[in-house]
């Protein structure tokens, strides 16, 4: 038996992002962001000062995806990491001034994209695919 891909739901919700993510990057690239860093961005404007192994619990990423991600930051002019002041062998990750003012403009893309993504949906029906997805995601094993 053929699975067709309006059948599936782990196609439908791939290409789903893959399409959100396309128009997510042309809203934010004029502003020097890509999807790959969009992430760590929104993690730090909520909650500015994380480790790295923080970043990677909460986005679900690879240490190694983060730390280049990261370092690519830094090159950026994005990011700072500095030690952390109890324990030196940690380092806290840090958004530079030119970072916090692109939250202002960064959110607003996103929000104009989830407005798009969701547009043929009611109030109702937005909320209702959001509460199933956030259910979904909770029945995979975090690592």
């Amino acid at each position: 038996m053929t699975l067709h891909p309006d059948a599936s739901a782990g196609y439908l919700v791939n290409h789903l992002a893959r399409l959100f993510a396309a128009g997510l990057q042309a809203r934010i690239q004029p502003l020097g962001l890509s999807t790959g860093v969009f992430p760590v961005m929104l993690q730090l404007w909520s909650q500015d000062g994380l480790t790295q192994t923080q970043l990677v619990g909460r986005i679900g990423v690879e240490q190694a995806t983060m730390a280049n991600t990261l370092a690519r930051m830094e090159r950026d002019g994005l990011v700072i990491r500095r030690p952390d002041e109890s324990d030196g062998r940690r380092r806290r990750v840090w958004l530079t001034d030119h970072a916090r003012q692109l939250e202002a403009g960064a959110t607003a893309a996103a929000r104009a994209q989830n407005d798009l993504a969701l547009a043929a949906l009611s109030e109702q029906e937005r909320a209702t695919l959001q509460a199933l997805l956030r259910k979904s995601i909770l029945t995979f094993p975090r690592t």
